[in-house]
């Protein structure tokens, strides 16, 4: 790659004096890792929890040491003086934006070209294979020879998973997917060793996600198998423990990693996926991308079951819980899917009287009608047997139905008049029926509006 031969210029002119490499001791740091595990080896020193949570300690600083100076903000400047200068400086990007990578022996870290500072990292290599599992199965081992070291053993993991943690993040911005899972995962077992610790749920379920992603990519087939296996494995693990994140996506994440394994076993995989579906779109009824799921799902294998069954599905939890918003906006967005916008709507309606003063409600009602006039349009221009007439007078009716809309965007203008998609829908909806009493009135109000906003 191209040096940036103008920028080092300028960089050499903030640079403190420092040997030409990242300043990671790794000579001592493996030294320290030897006696660590000459300790644990020695009969009496080994049936001590001290010795363990020494080598516990020892492990984690070696796993921290290649990016303990490192972080997204720092400038320049503090990271030469912390780190040393760079092997070499070459052109590169990060999550598609140009960076300059300073290359050191462990890392090669992403800087800004305008502001000079870190944006992200690479770990090329660690001081030894294995170093944050060593460190998990040390304080393991110091928690069972003295339980009553729980409370410490929780501190030094909760250093080593939020460390592991950052890594994955890193390692997911330079688009090392499955390594980026690893260290997620692994995070999470490192807060599973005390029970002075909470796991946090969150790490399985990037990590599942992370696992998802790259089985989706993955161009070997056996490799993407895998990674779907160990999503499924950790997504599982996560539920139950009785999470779930806020918006219910780890249903969504789950079928595909089903999904993804039904040529191993075509009756069963196909069986979870769908059940996972249902289970998601159950408890987050409102959430558009299990239900887009579940249609794709439905019309793309044969047998799985009636898109229609979700409507009885939705109406039977109604039953039970007739005021439940989430559910008639669950319902108008099947009914939408299945092209019954009479039903769409009425739900929307419904939500909108459950919630009359919001929003969301008033503006779906509005956006449904239009769907549902644009769906008449296009069946017009599809009939070539109508004269001129004919013609105009269906369209005609069809503009009644675009009309039915404004006053819904109009109450949901009132509710959030900054919003730009119902000006937009309003401005053009008021043209099309200008020659309407009133709507040429509104036009101008909502074109001013409009042109406002571009």
């Amino acid at each position: 790659m191209k040096k940036f031969l103008f920028l080092a210029a300028a960089m050499m002119m903030f640079a403190l004096p420092a040997a030409n490499a990242q300043k990671v001791n790794t000579s001592s740091e493996l030294a320290k890792l030897e006696k660590a595990d000459a300790a644990v080896a020695d009969a009496k020193k080994g049936i001590k929890a001290a010795t363990w949570m020494a080598r516990g300690k020892a492990y984690t600083d070696a796993f921290i040491a290649p990016t303990k100076e490192l972080g997204r903000g720092v400038p320049v400047q503090v990271l030469q003086m912390n780190v040393g200068q760079p092997q070499d400086m070459v052109e590169g990007e990060l999550m598609g934006q140009p960076m300059i990578v300073l290359v050191y022996e462990y890392v090669d870290v992403y800087v800004s070209p305008d502001a000079y500072m870190i944006e992200g990292w690479n770990q090329k290599k660690s001081i030894k294979e294995n170093l944050a599992e060593t460190a998990i199965e040390s304080y393991a081992k110091a928690l069972e020879l003295d339980p009553k070291q729980a409370t410490k053993v929780a501190e030094g993991l909760n250093t080593l998973a939020n460390a592991l943690a950052e890594q994955g993040d890193a390692l997911n911005s330079v688009g090392r997917i499955l390594d980026s899972a690893k260290a997620f995962e692994t995070a999470f077992r490192a807060h599973s060793v005390s029970p002075e610790q909470t796991p946090d749920n969150n790490y399985l379920f990037n990590a599942g996600m992370q696992y998802t992603i790259y089985a989706a990519s993955a161009t070997d087939a056996a490799e993407a198998m895998a990674s779907f296996a160990n999503g499924e494995r950790v997504f599982c693990e996560a539920i139950a423990n009785g999470y779930t994140d806020d918006e219910g996506n780890i249903f969504y994440y789950l079928f595909h990693c089903y999904y993804g394994q039904k040529e191993a076993n075509r009756e069963l995989y196909l069986a979870k996926a769908k059940e996972t579906l249902l289970k998601g779109i159950n408890l987050f009824p409102k959430n558009s991308t299990i239900l887009d799921g579940l249609m794709q799902f439905y019309t793309a294998e044969e047998g799985v079951g009636d898109p229609a069954e979700l409507v009885v599905m939705i109406e039977s939890s109604l039953k039970e819980n007739p005021t439940n918003y989430d559910l008639w906006f669950g319902r108008g967005r099947v009914f939408n899917a299945l092209n019954n916008y009479d039903e769409c709507i009425n739900s929307f309606i419904k939500c909108a009287e459950l919630r009359p003063e919001s929003f969301e409600p008033n503006f779906y009602v509005g956006y449904f009608i239009i769907e549902k006039a644009n769906a008449l349009v296009n069946e017009l221009n599809t009939n070539t047997g109508l004269d001129y007439d004919q013609y105009e007078a269906e369209n005609a009716k069809i503009n009644l139905v675009y009309a039915e809309a404004i006053p819904w965007l109009e109450k949901a203008h009132t509710y959030n008049p900054t919003d730009v998609g119902t000006i937009e829908f309003l401005n053009s909806l008021c043209f099309r029926l200008r020659d309407m009493d009133g709507m040429m009135d509104k036009y101008n109000k909502y074109h001013e509006l409009f042109v406002a906003t571009r």
